[in-house]
């Protein structure tokens, strides 16, 4: 039979073109990676980039990213702006064209632009494509241009709108929900780290963003460039010399620009960027970099200095050792490797970086030789422990403790393909027993670890080894360690999940295990191998039913959605009830305010005080700029309840006031009300609520409940924090509530059911969106300094769901 005739009709009817956009709406993930957060955050990154590439121009120094309430977004630029002028063939206006056409922009040639990320021609008329409204607004030839789009296609003409004698684009767009079905919330953090990024990469350039859901304010400027940037990098670190090394040249058009520092450590942190662009994967600049330093550290080891015998034994890992560096190059015609531009493919980059680097770095070891023995001496103590570590690996071969491993703790599974196999990591015997009688034997293995296993971010490689704990751990996934034995063809498992009680023990547990796998397994996180199961914090059982929480607001939203069949609420001096899903919502709203008011009490900032900052509008920073606001506000705190000190300059904020006030009677219970306040994430929160509960806080209620024999009682309530425990006691009533503090505590039908269970369980993959995040955090939890650590508490102490005390 022909192909033909088995296919059915195949003819030229059969091919399709896609006009315009509709190839970039039919196929996104082609254009921006994903669908899902990340793809919807690249949104904010193609037309950040434009501007960024105005700045690199020369023409632009200001940018300005807002997202709206309903997460809209703008990105203003002073460039140039884009030209509005009809395109001489395809005689539209340049800024439609840009707007609504594929591979259509100003970055083909080097006239306008030298170099630039965006050089696929995607951009902004991907955005475009996939936003349900886009509006831009253009600044040029003294007036204001402004267009507008829906899915692509432009709802009104070119139209002028104005006067001004500045420059710039601004592009306003709201990412299509029937794309992005997961989510359209940007979040903030991931925002912001970005942008922190790029003013790093472009020194001369000021970021400026605002977040009006929450009232979230930052402003980015780093004119030390590269080297602030590593300083940045190693503020929560040791470093070995005081100030970055930084090398800045251009060569055949390649601009090429690095800064090193090493730290106490023992892991490599290099980040790496083409055009502003972060190439994850390195590429040939990566190589070149790492080329230029081996031989450069090599050329300097005298044997005056090293022992012949052992510099003949320092590697590229050796000299890496330890190591913080950024590589920021700027190339006129980048050849990446994939869409995604993680790689960066020139051939010519790499011979360019590494003369550059071998050149600078010479002048620097000779003219500052205590910085470089420094470096020197790091090397030798990594080439030694390396040695060791290999020693120790022959040793543990030829006492065949591979084979003494597996027939220890590990309790093995039945199916023989990996894909199918999972492993589940647990804490202890008592919990390994309960999931060992509980699990699915044919695909499911065990390991228990006993107690916590070794902090790898304070350890040399040479004393992972050592630890009972990793060889358990390393033996059973198989598929060795270091960067010499690692191989992820040979791991075992293709779900490696950690599941550890939901107490502080066993969130250290599971922050050790992550540690270990990001530092010396990291192909296994970044290949998605690496889960967390989520064993439930509550078990709720009503009669012969039971139901199970992972987490506190999980409860919380059931018990006010029990409560709404029963029980309904009116304020006092109303004669309308609020019932079901309205007043589901305010019970929910009111639960997170309630946490939010205990948190902001342990910093001595009563709940009064809270309400009185919110009904009084602040909510930035800046605000605390303005002398006489600070008046005003001083001026509406009770005298009777709080003693009040004098305005000041703020200690921190030079530019800012702030002011010391205690309650009356407990000077010890003292807080300063400055800028510092609208920063705490908790109080954000609470700004983003107070509209919406304001009246909830200060009202007496009357609520009715509906008995079971059809009875109604009526009860009066004098305050919402009484409100909230008499539904919660309502729907507690004939019911049992248990708090699970570990896996043991669980019979294994329990733990299968609601842990373990493949159609029932939820697991959370690990995923590295942001390597230089994820890096700081390991850092700052696990490292050797206490500062950071406290800070980090500090600003999340609201997100801890369970705390033991």
């Amino acid at each position: 039979m022909s192909g033909t005739e088995k296919n059915g009709d195949y003819g030229a009817e059969q091919i399709k073109v896609l006009d315009g956009l509709e190839a970039v709406r039919k196929r996104p993930s082609m254009y921006i990676g994903n669908t899902g957060e990340e793809g919807l955050h690249h949104l904010i990154w193609e037309v950040v980039d434009n501007s960024i590439d105005e700045a690199l121009a020369g023409y632009c120094s200001h940018i300005r990213i807002t997202i709206h309430k309903d997460n809209a977004v703008s990105i203003e630029d002073n460039g140039r702006g884009i030209p509005v002028d009809m395109h001489p063939t395809e005689k539209i206006s340049a800024l439609e064209l840009v707007m609504t056409t594929l591979h259509a922009g100003g970055k083909f040639d080097h006239a306008t632009y030298k170099v630039s990320g965006g050089l696929h021609g995607v951009g902004v008329s991907v955005v475009n494509a996939l936003s349900i409204h886009t509006v831009a607004e253009i600044k040029r030839n003294g007036r204001i241009y402004r267009q507008t789009y829906r899915y692509g296609q432009k709802t009104s003409e070119l139209e002028i709108v104005g006067e001004s004698e500045r420059t710039g684009s601004k592009i306003t767009f709201q990412a299509d929900p029937g794309i992005f079905q997961e989510t359209t919330a940007y979040v903030y953090d991931t925002v912001k780290n970005r942008l922190r990024e790029l003013a790093f990469l472009n020194k001369d350039v000021h970021i400026y963003l605002k977040d009006e859901r929450s009232g979230a304010e930052d402003k980015f400027h780093a004119p030390g460039g590269i080297y602030s940037y590593v300083e940045y990098l190693n503020r929560n670190r040791t470093p070995l010399f005081p100030e970055p090394i930084v090398i800045s040249a251009e060569k055949d058009q390649v601009k090429v620009d690095i800064g090193i520092q090493y730290f106490d450590g023992y892991s490599e942190r290099l980040f790496s960027f083409v055009n502003n662009i972060s190439t994850r994967e390195g590429g040939t600049h990566v190589a070149g970099f790492r080329a230029a330093l081996t031989k450069c550290i090599n050329r300097y080891a005298s044997d005056d200095i090293i022992p012949k015998n052992l510099r003949e034994k320092m590697g590229g890992d050796d000299v890496r050792e330890g190591l913080t560096c950024v590589i920021s190059v700027h190339v006129p015609n980048p050849q990446f490797e994939g869409q995604t531009k993680t790689k960066l493919g020139n051939s010519e980059v790499k011979s360019i970086v590494e003369s550059v680097c071998s050149e600078k770095l010479t002048i620097f070891f000779e003219q500052n030789p205590i910085v470089a023995k420094k470096i020197l001496f790091k090397v030798v103590e990594a080439a030694r422990a390396r040695e060791a570590a290999k020693r120790a690996r022959e040793l543990s071969r030829k006492k065949g403790s591979t084979s003494l491993l597996m027939a220890g703790k590990l309790a093995e599974c039945q199916e023989k393909d990996p894909v199918k196999r999972e492993i589940f990591i647990v804490e202890g015997d008592s919990a390994g027993g309960s999931a060992k009688q509980g699990r699915d034997r044919s695909i499911q293995a065990i390991l228990p670890l006993r107690g916590k296993i070794l902090n790898v971010e304070k350890a040399r490689f040479d004393r992972v080894l050592e630890s009972e704990e990793i060889k358990q751990l390393v033996s059973a996934l198989g598929c060795g360690i270091g960067k010499d034995e690692f191989d992820l063809n040979r791991l075992r498992y293709h779900k490696v999940i950690i599941m550890t009680d939901a107490d502080v023990d066993g969130a250290h547990i599971r922050t050790l295990l992550l540690t270990f796998f990001y530092r010396q397994m990291l192909p296994l996180v970044q290949g998605g191998y690496v889960y967390i199961g989520q064993p439930p914090l509550f078990r709720l059982g009503k009669g012969k039913k039971e139901k199970y929480f992972l987490e506190e607001s999980e409860l919380n939203s059931f018990l006010f959605s029990q409560a709404s069949d029963r029980i309904t609420m009116k304020f006092e001096n109303d004669t309308s009830f609020i019932d079901g899903n309205d007043f589901i919502s305010i019970l929910e709203k009111l639960s997170i305010y309630q946490k939010i008011v205990s948190y902001m009490q342990r910093m001595n900032i009563t709940e009064d005080m809270l309400y009185l900052l919110l009904d009084n509008g602040v909510h930035s920073a800046d605000q605390f700029m303005d002398e006489s606001f600070v008046k005003d506000l001083i001026d509406k705190i009770p005298e009777k309840k709080y003693i009040i000190g004098t305005i000041r300059s703020c200690r921190w904020r030079p530019t800012c006031y702030e002011i010391d006030i205690a309650l009356e009677g407990q000077v010890q219970a003292r807080t300063t009300l400055g800028p510092q306040i609208p920063l705490i994430n908790e109080y954000r929160t609470a700004i983003s609520l107070f509209q919406q509960i304001k009246r909830f806080l200060t009202e007496k209620f009357v609520i009715s409940i509906q008995t079971g024999s059809g009875q109604e009682t009526i009860q009066k309530i004098p305050e919402w924090k009484e409100l909230l425990q008499t539904v919660r006691d309502e729907s507690f009533k004939g019911s049992h509530l248990q708090r699970y503090k570990g896996l043991g505590e669980m019979n294994p039908e329990q733990l299968w059911d609601t842990t373990m269970n493949p159609e029932k369980r939820r697991l959370v993959k690990v995923t590295i969106n942001d390597a230089e995040q994820a890096d700081d955090i390991f850092t700052t939890l696990m490292g050797d300094k206490v500062e950071p650590r406290r800070e980090f508490i500090q600003n999340h102490a609201l997100e801890v769901v369970d705390l033991d005390i």
